[in-house]
């Protein structure tokens, strides 16, 4: 792969012109990606990385390639391939979700999911999750606490912020008699508060599995119950479905799906693998909220949304979807992650919690299980362990102690068993570690909690690298180179 510069001047040139708040995965040591291919990608040496986190990722390369031999140019103009591309779509949603509008990215289609709110009855309020992301325009931030919470802003008004319904660390957890009630019954306060001071419900907006927060599932029937609320307030649920939709949880296409046939939202956005990585988004609604949208008489035009380019390609991952039967993959690979997961929750004391669905998955890592205190600073040892074994993971939820995998749809059960014996090694020697630090100044009074000294965190078992020069993902393969537990309360599926 012809490259312009070297990884060294690709760096600095990156750290003279692209806004320092841009940040890259690995900071301390990034990969320079040149090329993938399905669920592997490759650095500038021709190393092969096994991908466990780039959900964008189908084969559409050829339905790019002709329709842009043919023709681009934007949406005004009559085409095919918008409204089959948009016909298609709403085959796979409940008969009421019918009207599509393109966007370009997830932001995008969150930031029109907010006008078509809005405009439906006139409310101007949002109800938001703690820890919820969804997306980087500014109507965004002001809604994702994820965000927020960690610069200068200050919550608006306007915003009321539910807790995550989080069943392992939350404020009703799994032995709570009815933890989606107790959830659903704090968003309802929200409501009535909000009315207390003359102010009116527009949206509640969630993800449908909460992903930067660290990827939480929400209880059975909480989001039935939500609904139930907002729409008694006369607002609209908004189910962002842009990390997590797509057939990601297996069983279903949406994840919203999982929560019963007796829940659909009002309005869903989706984004990020809906174009294998090409910018297309899209907000999908019901003819109701879509004509009071219309008799604001504000016309809505989106230059490159749903453009013949960005709509072939997005009817090619739906082919890829079904052709490659990805769906039922992601339900039998993810199963037997989630099994080999679950596994070593029973041989690591590190690992406190395994929840998802299909090939969305987070390994909960803990300091001491029954306090169930978040071992961040070991979480991100593992991932920076984990890239030295050409294993790609990141850490996310509040705490940056959750190692979030949502690889590639075409990942496979010899990749879900090569990443978790590498998992294993890991935590084995880290754990061993800990134990010798920790093993003197604990009394025999005291409850045994894993503790990390600093020195510990830095320099913790650099002998454990593997050999650059043997790269464990390459050798089980023959992709590269040399040129190139649920909890009982959870929801069920």
């Amino acid at each position: 792969m012809c490259e312009l510069y070297c990884k060294k001047d690709t760096l600095a040139l990156r750290r003279k012109h692209i806004g320092p708040s841009c940040k890259v995965f690995f900071a301390a040591d990034p990969i320079k990606i040149v090329r993938a291919q399905r669920q592997y990608m490759f650095d500038e040496k021709g190393e092969q990385y096994l991908d466990c986190i780039n959900n964008v990722a189908h084969e559409v390369l050829k339905a790019a390639l002709k329709q842009m031999e043919l023709l681009n140019t934007n949406s005004r103009f009559l085409h095919d391939n918008i409204v089959e591309y948009a016909k298609r779509l709403s085959a796979t949603l409940p008969e009421k979700l019918s009207v599509c509008y393109f966007t370009n990215s997830g932001s995008e289609a969150n930031d029109l999911a907010l006008r078509l709110a809005r405009q439906f009855r006139g409310h101007q309020d949002v109800i938001t999750l703690d820890h919820a992301y969804h997306g980087h325009l500014s109507s965004l931030i002001e809604i994702s606490p994820y965000k927020f919470g960690k610069g200068k802003d200050v919550k608006k008004e306007f915003v009321h912020v539910a807790p995550t319904p989080d069943t392992y660390r939350g404020k009703y957890r799994e032995d709570h008699a009815d933890p989606a009630s107790a959830y659903a019954d704090e968003v309802k306060k929200i409501i009535e508060e909000a009315h207390e001071s003359g102010r009116k419900i527009a949206a509640f907006i969630a993800e449908s599995m909460q992903s930067c927060g660290g990827q939480i599932i929400p209880p059975a029937g909480y989001f039935q119950k939500v609904a139930e609320y907002v729409h008694q307030a006369e607002g609209v649920f908004i189910a962002d479905e842009v990390q997590v939709g797509f057939g990601r949880v297996g069983k279903h296409f949406w994840s919203f799906q999982m929560h019963g046939e007796d829940f659909v939202p009002d309005i869903v956005t989706m984004g990020k693998p809906m174009g294998n990585g090409h910018p297309v988004a899209c907000v999908v609604t019901t003819k109701e909220i879509a004509e009071a949208f219309s008799s604001s008489g504000m016309e809505y035009f989106n230059t490159y949304g749903g453009n013949p380019v960005s709509s072939a390609i997005g009817l090619a991952v739906l082919d890829v979807i079904e052709n490659e039967d990805l769906q039922e993959n992601a339900t039998r690979v993810g199963n037997y992650l989630t099994e080999l997961l679950n596994k070593q929750k029973a041989k690591h004391s590190l690992i406190g919690d395994i929840r998802g669905f299909g090939l969305f998955i987070g390994i909960d890592l803990v300091k001491d299980p029954q306090r169930r205190t978040p071992a961040t600073a070991e979480a991100q040892h593992v991932i920076y362990k984990m890239k030295e074994k050409r294993v790609l993971l990141s850490a996310d939820g509040p705490h940056r102690n959750v190692l979030k995998i949502k690889p590639p749809m075409c990942f496979t059960e010899e990749d879900a068993k090569f990443m978790v014996d590498q998992l294993d090694e890991i935590l084995t020697v880290l754990e061993e570690a800990i134990g010798a630090q920790t093993e003197s100044v604990v009394s025999d009074n005291t409850p045994c909690r894993t503790k990390m000294p600093k020195e510990t965190r830095l320099e913790l078992l650099s002998e454990g690298a593997p050999d650059q020069k043997e790269n464990p993902s390459q050798k089980r393969n023959g992709l590269r180179t040399d040129k190139h537990s649920l909890l009982s309360k959870r929801l069920k599926t």
